[in-house]
């Protein structure tokens, strides 16, 4: 008997039927992936499980889990499903934490209530979850609250949580996103071996079908609350059977893929940094962080720039300084021909309207009180734009956005993720800006609404009268939309150059990790097959060059010297040995 048996579950809320005779099974030792497209009913199958319907949701059909039907459980057996019986590991690991509490604390309440642990056991077990999780000096941290982590370990203590809980059945909904390729595979990778290692089930709910295609044994496809295909996951992704499963894999970007972007004819320089720091000062009067050192960059007209790196090595800090919101520390920003830092006032103000950002979460980003229209007629209103022709210009800017006139009075929960991140470039666009900064755009969307706002993108950037810098964990939809990239590791740039140049012959060893951690539908990326040795946070960088403590080929001229980005052919590489490291072998296979 499988671990999960759901035979034709059916919910309906209203006149809502979100789950459609849907028959899914998870056993022991085994990861399923469930995918599909938001609102398809993923996350609607997870609350079944564990008991979670909506109160006005009617279900019917069965949840088996080890025998016994979830939904005709009373609210003892409940308690004693959700996590001993199956728990959830959720999408934003921030939300879910308390934020009053330390991560110890809230671990060691679970040992104690699920598995009946005295408090000194369980703080001995939780150090001890927490180690096996990945989290480094994991007794230090036992006394950390969630605003002192980082994304990947913020992450990592919900997996830890979850686990805790001695559950049988692993529930993951969409673990990774907003995670850094690096991040991404160790998390999954975690998942992996709570199936392989303790025999549990996993239930991986995601719509990054690249990502998770390393890890699961079968995939489930979901389409409007039915299971549409389903399957090992190597017959899934190399011969689907149904036209939906198909449009999906052919929406996923791919890293390995040559892009056919035609090469641009950059124009007039549109920003320029020089040699630039960013020194955050600490709360308590000493010490600060150094997030940029040494940073040389600039954007013509027409070109579009791609940043890419782990998080914490400095990309936000790069956008708000190209944005002028930051001045730096030491060095030089000049955006349109001005520099920020010497302006005050109105110039200040009229100088930023010459560069937008358009931002990672689509509906956030956008005032819940306001229509679209006023959304998008907002920068025009800061510019002094008479009305009437801000009116022409916001019908303007939605309609070049496939927005017709009846988006304009809808608010943003009103829209979906992709119809609300048209909106986001249609506004960045609306004040016609020198410079447009997309800051991670489709991170927080499914994989077709993916491919049509990537779309949008690169008809928005094919123009040549303005300067693009595209920011993304995403190195398969960078090599896609940009035609050259910068590479940042701990506030510095350790690559630069075309964006094929650098995707297909990485020279730097930090280029070559971040490329063979990018996930593929077949489980496989390119680069050297490099790995970093150890995690950032554990690594601290010394006199030398800064990647040293993880790298692989560091010698002790690399820990003495520190690294000038040098010329390689058409690239530029802070690395001594670049010259003389192994060009990328076969790709690897699957990580099952």
């Amino acid at each position: 008997m499988s671990l999960l048996d759901i035979r034709d579950l059916r919910v309906t809320i209203g006149d809502v039927q979100a789950l459609k005779g849907v028959d899914l099974t998870v056993g022991r030792g085994e990861v399923v992936g469930l995918v599909g497209e938001s609102g398809g009913g993923k996350s609607m199958i997870a609350r079944s499980i564990v008991g979670l319907l909506p109160g006005a949701a009617r279900a019917t059909g069965e949840v088996l889990f080890d025998g016994a039907d979830v939904l005709t459980m009373d609210a003892a057996a409940l308690a004693a499903h959700r996590g001993g019986g199956a728990a959830i590991c959720f999408q934003n690991p921030r939300g879910a934490l308390s934020p009053t509490r330390s991560i110890g604390r809230q671990l060691t309440d679970r040992l104690t209530t699920h598995q009946g642990m005295a408090a000194a056991e369980a703080r001995t077990a939780a150090v001890a979850l927490f180690e096996s999780v990945g989290i480094r000096s994991a007794a230090r941290r036992f006394d950390h609250y969630p605003h002192e982590l980082s994304g990947g370990q913020a992450q990592r203590v919900m997996i830890s949580l979850a686990t805790g809980c001695a559950p049988g059945l692993l529930i993951a909904d969409e673990p990774t996103t907003g995670l850094d390729v690096t991040l991404t595979r160790e998390i999954l990778r975690r998942f992996r071996e709570a199936a392989d290692e303790e025999g549990r089930g996993v239930l991986l709910i995601s719509h990054d079908l690249a990502s998770i295609a390393r890890v699961c044994d079968r995939l489930v496809v979901l389409n409007a609350g039915e299971v549409v295909e389903h399957g090992q996951a190597a017959d899934v992704l190399t011969a689907p059977a149904d036209p939906y499963t198909r449009a999906l894999l052919a929406a996923v970007p791919d890293v390995t893929k040559p892009t056919t972007r035609t090469a641009a004819t950059p124009g007039e320089e549109v920003v320029r940094i020089e040699d630039a720091h960013v020194v955050y000062g600490s709360r308590f009067g000493s010490g600060g962080h150094h997030a940029l050192r040494g940073v040389s960059l600039s954007v013509r007209a027409g070109e579009t720039v791609g940043v890419v790196g782990e998080s914490g090595s400095g990309k936000s800090t790069l956008a708000r300084l190209m944005l002028g919101l930051i001045t730096p520390s030491r060095g030089t920003v000049t955006l349109a021909g001005r520099e920020p830092s010497r302006l005050r006032g109105r110039e200040l103000r009229d100088l930023r309207r010459r560069a937008q950002l358009v931002f990672q979460d689509p509906i956030g980003s956008l005032s819940p009180r306001r229509t679209v229209a006023d959304a998008v007629a907002e920068p025009l209103r800061a510019a002094g734009v008479k009305a009437p022709e801000r009116a022409r210009r916001v019908t303007a800017a939605l309609e070049r956005m496939g927005l017709d006139g009846t988006y304009a009075t809808r608010r943003p929960h009103e829209l979906s993720g992709g119809q609300a991140q048209r909106v986001g470039i249609a506004r960045a666009l609306a004040g016609e800006p020198d410079l447009v900064v997309f800051d991670e755009p489709t991170s927080a969307l499914d994989v077709t609404v993916q491919a049509q706002i990537l779309k949008v993108i690169g008809e928005v950037t094919a123009e040549r009268g303005r300067g693009s810098v595209f920011i993304s964990h995403d190195l398969a939809t960078v090599r896609g939309v940009c035609d050259r990239v910068v590479v940042l590791y701990l506030g510095r740039i350790v690559e630069e150059g075309p964006v094929e140049e650098v995707f297909a012959r990485p020279r730097h060893p930090y280029t070559k990790a971040l490329l063979a951690a990018a996930p593929t539908l077949a489980g496989r990326a390119d680069g050297a097959g490099v790995s970093l040795t150890k995690d950032p946070e554990e690594a601290v960088p010394g006199a030398g060059c800064a990647l040293a403590p993880r790298c692989p080929y560091a010698e002790d001229a690399c820990r003495a010297e520190e690294q000038e980005l040098r010329t390689l052919g058409p690239v530029r590489v802070a690395c001594r040995r670049a010259h003389e490291l192994p060009d990328p072998p076969d790709r690897e296979g699957p990580e099952r």
